[in-house]
């Protein structure tokens, strides 16, 4: 079993529930839902946030609980297709942001070991992260080091 960093084991949630189809109540046309997930996207939303917005606010006052469901792609895809993903993705960026706050907690509090052992931890998971994405949304010659991760971040 493959734990990364800690003693504690995954936690169980709920799984979504098994559907094929979008509900009824939910019938917005698919360049509706694509041209709002955009509109979100410009406005500098993660995806996981424009799903969040979406399934909230809904197209038009109808709440879109799957976009996949609805469009037939998710939600990264139709991203893609309009130009409008992020440099990196979501999940690296967030752990980078982190890494940052961290460091620079750090440079304040050089006595926090805690967070010292927290940083080395976040790093060896963006560095993971990295071989998993080069080539693909990251160049083949990409390396992870505090100051990309600033330049690319602000």
């Amino acid at each position: 079993m493959a734990r990364m960093h800690t003693r504690r084991r995954g936690s169980s949630g709920s799984d979504k529930p098994v559907a094929d189809e979008p509900p009824e109540w939910s019938d917005v046309d698919e360049a509706d839902i694509e041209e709002r997930v955009v509109e979100l996207a410009e406005q500098g939303h993660d995806p996981s946030v424009i799903g969040m917005k979406l399934r909230d606010e809904g197209v038009k006052g109808t709440p879109i609980p799957d976009v996949k469901l609805a469009t037939g792609k998710k939600l990264t895809e139709i991203l893609e297709e309009h130009d409008a993903d992020g440099d990196l993705p979501a999940d690296l960026r967030n752990l980078m942001e982190r890494a940052i706050r961290l460091r620079r907690h750090m440079e304040t509090n050089p006595q926090d070991h805690q967070n010292k052992r927290a940083l080395q931890n976040t790093e060896s998971k963006i560095r993971r992260l990295v071989s998993y994405y080069r080539g693909d949304a990251l160049d083949e010659d990409f390396r992870y080091s505090y100051d990309v991760a600033v330049e690319l971040l602000e």
